[in-house]
């Protein structure tokens, strides 16, 4: 029975995709957890701290196949402690003494968190291919889309004319520098912990050091430079990172959400046959996935926050603090996948509506150009002056429900200062997009040259 949106057999598909619900299910979880107890059984084994025997038979039985998860549950549940039901079930597969050498050293938090850190590194993976098939879809809007002129909007209204490929350009260039901080980030995030119960590593004895390195290389792991039982930098790090491709996801959902408002018309996510918008007006067809990824991106920031708050740990392990990880990493994993997966079915069906771009374009009568005749103005006048001039005649104009091109040949302190043929050049707006064309050129160009949408990269 589904609890939460996450469980929920109605509702998971919103808030997760399939691929990382199989990374944080109850049966990776432990599977990863078997991956490091075998991984230490075969290495002490190898360095002659236990015996061959007991390291290949303990190997063999770290299967969560083999495992009733059931079995464990009940464990759980009586002796509240998550990992010691774990380690009885695989040591009753054993032979006779061989399981007597299962988790000989760690403490049940390297056992966790080295499982939780192989699970952040399957999702590495899945994150850096999916932001790769966002960066795709923007590229392509960027070049398709970079002369299209549109109505650039500051504080919510319309403010001068860019091109719609200029905006495209610059959410790729944002999801670019995303891209690299994962892929920087990730030498220092995916290490392992083997440090024991205070991080002092006493439980391994002599050869420690050999014995970490030779684990967390067979696991695929960095080293860490010391204990991080009580320093969660590194996790708090990787959902930062999450909760900044978030923040930018989140942004492109809500400009289209606005433009597609009935009023704008600019832009529509992709309708699909049978898509309904509402159980009682059947004419809508509501931005529904792009609503839930800006749903998505609040929950994930929100999850970030409590990331932080986990920071603080007291003395050299805290299980208070330690467990709100349990539930808050899988979640912004979940809730990052969702989004990238959503933004890129929303982006690859597109929906452009130039006319309605450029209708928008001229729904100021002219106004949006006031920037470019105050600069043609003060070559006669100064610029001060000119940004006064052209202030009253806007004034002057939108109180007397005037065009721009009416009020400027209207207003006594305008009308000698241009001709009608100057005015009517000047006014048109696809001719005031300033370098926007040549600022996607350049981001393209930056793009192609980092070579992370190549698809060996």
């Amino acid at each position: 029975m589904g609890v939460s949106v996450f469980d929920s057999i109605l509702l998971r598909q919103l808030w997760g995709t399939d691929e990382l619900y199989a990374i944080f299910c109850d049966e990776t979880k432990l599977q990863k957890w078997f991956d490091f107890e075998a991984a230490l059984a075969l290495e002490q084994a190898a360095m002659g701290i236990i015996p061959k025997e007991a390291a290949d038979d303990i190997a063999a039985q770290c299967n969560v196949s083999l495992i009733k998860l059931e079995n464990i549950a009940a464990g759980i549940r009586a002796v509240k402690h998550r990992l010691v039901p774990t380690l009885h079930e695989v040591q009753k597969l054993c032979k006779p003494g061989n399981g007597e050498w299962i988790h000989y050293g760690p403490t049940t938090q390297d056992v966790l968190d080295t499982g939780l850190m192989l699970q952040i590194k399957d999702t590495y993976a899945l994150l850096l291919r999916d932001l790769k098939a966002v960066g795709r879809e923007l590229y392509r809007l960027s070049e398709t889309y970079r002369d299209t002129p549109m109505a650039g909007r500051t504080h919510g209204v319309q403010a001068l004319p860019i091109t719609f490929g200029h905006k495209c350009a610059i959410w790729l260039r944002e999801m670019a520098r995303h891209q690299q901080r994962l892929t920087q980030a990730q030498e220092r995030i995916l290490v392992g912990s083997m440090c024991g119960a205070v991080g002092t590593m006493a439980s391994f004895g002599d050869r420690a050091f050999e014995l970490e390195e030779r684990v967390m290389k067979r696991l695929g792991l960095g080293v860490a430079d010391i204990s991080w039982a009580s320093a969660r930098d590194r996790l708090a790090e990787f959902t930062c990172l999450l909760g900044l491709i978030g923040g930018t996801l989140g942004k492109i959902a809500n400009e289209i959400f606005n433009m597609q408002r009935s009023e704008f018309g600019e832009l529509e996510e992709p309708f699909t046959p049978g898509k309904v918008g509402s159980s009682t007006m059947p004419h809508k067809r509501n931005p529904t996935v792009i609503e839930n990824v800006i749903t998505a991106g609040r929950i994930l920031r929100y999850n970030v926050s409590i990331m932080q708050e986990a920071m603080v740990q007291e003395n050299e392990r805290d299980g208070a603090a330690w467990k709100t990880e349990w539930k808050v990493v899988p979640e912004c994993c979940l809730l990052t996948g969702a989004m990238l997966a959503q933004t890129k079915f929303v982006l690859s069906g597109l929906v452009v509506n130039v006319d309605e771009m450029r209708k928008n374009l001229d729904m100021l009568g002219g106004y949006i150009l006031s920037e470019k005749i105050m600069f043609l103005l003060s070559d006669k006048v100064g610029k001060q002056t000119a940004h006064e001039l052209i202030y009253q005649a806007s004034m002057f104009g939108q109180t007397n429900k005037l065009d721009f091109f009416q009020a400027l040949l209207t207003f006594d302190k305008t009308r000698d200062l241009f001709t009608e043929e100057e005015l009517r050049e000047a006014l048109d707006p696809a001719h005031y997009v300033g370098h926007a064309p040549r600022l996607v050129d350049r981001a393209l160009k930056m793009t192609r040259d980092e070579c992370w949408l190549n698809e060996d990269a």
